[in-house]
């Protein structure tokens, strides 16, 4: 299990030119808010970094075009940031059956359908999701991603430009989420991944290829996400997406 992408509501001036998008590339991520797609109801925005990336999704009606109902529901009620931290696994079926003899709520696997046109026209995602469901005093929840095959995967990289590898930013190393959450959210996670370790108000889970996911008790909600970099010609060390600061170490 590793990181794939992080969900994010955002005001449309992280989506058109200006400070907002400029202050994104100054931490060395070359961001192209043109290359945005969606529908009458959403527009998304990705900024690639290695073979992770932000989604930055703007919401342009009340019924969000077809867009996650939750997570547009959200973004009407004001909710702006991080609205889904989602894993990628590889075994998609099994880590449902896992969480549900846990008797953890997660929803069943689905392949994601995006409608355009008044819903007559439809595009089927390459991929399947699942979600835990939203944390009670946290705003976010967790989803996890399988891809249908590796085949597939090789060839959406090729369209995942432009990315930050090109200035020696190769991923997310770290991602600390900070936020109201109880024992009863660490236990939870305890249950579902396999390498934990819990301190002082907080959790550590460590994922695939050195990747660490921090959950951190907090009375302000806000996140971190450190990348992993070589790159030290920079303008800027961090920026902020909302409530998500971006780190280059």
């Amino acid at each position: 299990m590793k990181f794939d992408h992080l969900v994010l509501n955002v005001d449309k001036n992280y989506q058109n030119e200006g400070q907002f998008t400029q202050n994104i590339r100054d931490v060395g991520l070359p961001y192209s808010p043109k290359k945005g797609k969606g529908t009458k109801g959403f527009k998304a925005t990705n900024i690639w970094i290695g073979k992770e990336y932000f989604e930055m999704i703007s919401i342009k009606n009340q019924d969000g075009g077809g867009w996650k109902k939750e997570w547009v529901d959200a973004y009407n009620n004001g909710e702006r940031g991080l609205i889904c931290l989602m894993l990628d696994v590889k075994d998609l079926n099994q880590l449902v059956q896992k969480v549900t003899s846990e008797k953890i709520p997660i929803s069943q696997p689905e392949s994601i359908k995006i409608e355009f046109f008044f819903k007559l026209i439809s595009k089927t995602m390459p991929w399947t999701n699942s979600y835990l469901d939203f944390f009670q005093n946290v705003p976010m929840q967790i989803g996890f991603q399988q891809m249908n095959n590796e085949k597939t995967r090789t060839k959406l990289e090729k369209y995942m430009v432009p990315n930050s590898r090109g200035n020696n930013i190769t991923g997310i190393k770290q991602v600390q989420i900070a936020g109201q959450f109880t024992k009863v959210d660490f236990e939870m996670l305890k249950r579902i991944f396999d390498d934990t370790l819990e301190g002082d108000e907080r959790l550590t889970i460590h994922l695939e290829h050195d990747q660490v996911l921090i959950l951190e008790e907090a009375a302000e909600f806000n996140v971190q996400v450190v990348l992993n970099s070589k790159q030290s010609n920079l303008l800027n060390n961090d920026c902020w997406i909302e409530n998500t600061q971006i780190i280059n170490e």
